[in-house]
């Protein structure tokens, strides 16, 4: 399992995933462009030393990133999802993709996605933060295909 970020514009939750990885041996591709510079100071201090401990692969774009997958299934985490996080049968070889902080990501990147899930909230807010959004799905995603660590 993979996690990968569409373009993500904040280093501090691209540290925080970059832990997270780090923390379920779970590796991290970042698709570019990104919103800040990639030797900034923020992401390292978020991520501390566990950014040593994690794999990280960085993408020019897109249809880099599409090609480096081959044929593991994308999954897609949108607030436009159409299948509930609970809900959906997870592999152990899916790339879970969440898009950039402002905007999600593009309709043709999700046309390019073989699933596109939701994560249930509370219809009185907008969405969670990057980080915990992945957080949630990535431990569901591991539980359900006995990837947690032991």
């Amino acid at each position: 399992m993979r996690i990968a970020l569409f373009e993500p514009e904040i280093a501090g939750n691209v540290g925080a995933v970059l832990r997270l990885g780090a923390c379920f041996g779970t590796p991290v591709d970042l698709v570019e462009p990104m919103g800040f510079v990639w030797d900034d100071r923020r992401v390292r201090r978020t991520a501390m030393d566990y950014i040593d401990h994690v794999e990280v692969a960085r993408h020019a774009d897109f249809d880099a990133f599409r090609a480096s997958v081959g044929q593991q299934r994308l999954i897609l985490f949108t607030t436009k999802g159409s299948e509930v996080l609970h809900d959906f049968t997870f592999r152990a070889d899916d790339v879970l993709l969440f898009g950039k902080e402002s905007a999600g990501v593009p309709a043709t990147v999700a046309q390019a996605c073989d699933a596109r899930v939701i994560i249930p909230i509370r219809p009185q807010v907008r969405s969670f933060n990057l980080a915990i959004a992945t957080a949630v799905a990535l431990g569901e995603a591991l539980r359900q295909t006995g990837g947690l660590p032991t």
